[in-house]
């Protein structure tokens, strides 16, 4: 296959370089491909021609979206749009990510792709946008929602992940305070790249919901974290009030993979099986 692969060099992108490595992988790295320039975007997806563009681009720094919508709506919306246009005149398959933030967490169960949004905050809103813009646009394509990425790589506009961020801040010596009361699915890029690489060599387009297995609080989480590293660290549970977003998140956005059951994908594996994984490739245990 030939794939054009936007943000390559990202924290999802990198696991995708690798597991796609046997295909004709073309990588797309920012600034010299910005999704939000649709003519430059379109002249180089063009000289490529490609089967299939996986799009991880995203501006994603939740709190920062609420000072900033329209950059939020550019990036996750309107440069969508304009690559969904792109790949419907290609005649390409779209792969794009969006996120358990779609929903306000009142269902308290796992969610299914059926399960209506109701969007809490303007990235949440931004990315269902671009869910809806998708739809409208193509029928082949890849719409998968995804929840508490972290990779080998980091996250390129963190600069880091959850784990390594929480590690680091033990060593420090300093004090770890963390929500307990928003429950999600920490989910390894690597393992989602795996499961990616296998939906894409489907034709059962739509929406999916892709993530590891449980569910937790992020204190239980960094909890998990060390108790993996066998180390005693000074976490401590906070509420979201009390911990001060400013971009309200919902207390519950546990995914459940129906779709991808129903159409044959490989499980994922349970959180804590995938966390323990990567940071045994990390070198942090034997």
């Amino acid at each position: 296959m030939k794939i054009a692969l936007i943000g390559a060099d990202g924290q999802l992108g990198s696991d995708l370089l690798k597991i796609l490595g046997g295909e004709e992988v073309f990588p797309l790295f920012y600034p010299d491909f910005d999704v939000t320039q649709p003519d430059r975007a379109r002249l180089v997806l063009s000289r490529i021609a490609p089967e299939i563009i996986i799009n991880t681009a995203a501006y994603h720094r939740v709190d920062e979206c609420e000072d900033h919508p329209r950059e939020s709506f550019l990036v996750n919306a309107v440069a969508v749009r304009d690559l969904a246009v792109i790949c419907r005149d290609l005649d390409a398959v779209l792969v794009h990510f969006s996120t358990d933030y779609v929903f306000d967490g009142r269902k308290q169960k796992p969610y299914i792709e059926e399960d209506p949004p109701n969007p809490l905050n303007v990235y949440a809103l931004s990315k269902l946008a671009g869910e809806i813009l998708i739809r409208q646009t193509l029928s082949k394509y890849f719409l998968v929602r995804t929840c508490g990425l972290y990779g080998e790589a980091g996250c390129k506009e963190k600069g880091t992940n959850f784990v390594e961020r929480i590690i680091e801040l033990d060593k420090a010596g300093k004090t770890i305070r963390i929500v307990n009361d928003q429950r999600v699915t920490p989910t390894s890029t690597e393992e989602l790249a795996e499961r990616l690489s296998e939906l894409i060599r489907t034709r059962h387009y739509g929406l999916y919901h892709l993530t590891n297995e449980g569910d937790c609080s992020w204190y239980e989480f960094a909890r998990g974290v060390f108790s993996s590293l066998r180390k005693e660290a000074r976490v401590l549970p906070v509420d979201s009030a009390r911990y001060g977003a400013k971009a309200p998140r919902p207390p519950y956005s546990v995914l459940e993979n129906k779709k991808a059951r129903e159409v044959g994908l490989t499980g994922f594996s349970h959180w804590r099986d995938a966390l323990e994984k990567y940071l045994r490739k990390r070198g942090y245990i034997p």
